[in-house]
């Protein structure tokens, strides 16, 4: 089983920047897509970008495209994600998770997730 630990999140103004982490233990992660995932207050959670295990196949949502840089160290096994140009709407508990057939597929169940205030 793997067990997934995110951080890095924190409170932060509009236009600012932050990196979340995504640290696994147990079994390597380093086979499969990884994904980040958001939910904000009162909303669904919603898929956020994914990188593929050797890093050549990532996807992003739209409202995060070009703001937002997904990767992962795999000897490390930890997935990073980059997010600048931060708004409002970005404010929300962020996860990440095993990514099978463009789906999140959670080792077990959803890790605690980091939360990101986002500040106007």
């Amino acid at each position: 089983q793997v067990q997934l630990v995110e951080s890095g999140g924190g409170l932060v103004q509009a236009g600012g920047s932050r990196r979340l982490s995504c640290a696994a233990s147990g079994r390597t992660f380093t086979s499969y897509t990884m994904g980040w995932f958001r939910q904000a207050p009162g909303k669904e959670r919603e898929f956020v970008a994914s990188i593929s295990w050797g890093g050549g196949n990532i996807r992003y949502a739209d409202s995060v495209k070009g703001r937002f840089t997904i990767s992962r160290d795999n000897a490390k096994n930890t997935v990073y994600l980059q997010m600048n140009s931060l708004t409002p709407e970005d404010t929300a508990v962020y996860y990440c998770t095993r990514v099978v057939g463009g789906h999140a597929e959670p080792f077990g169940s959803w890790g605690q997730g980091t939360q990101v205030t986002v500040s106007s």
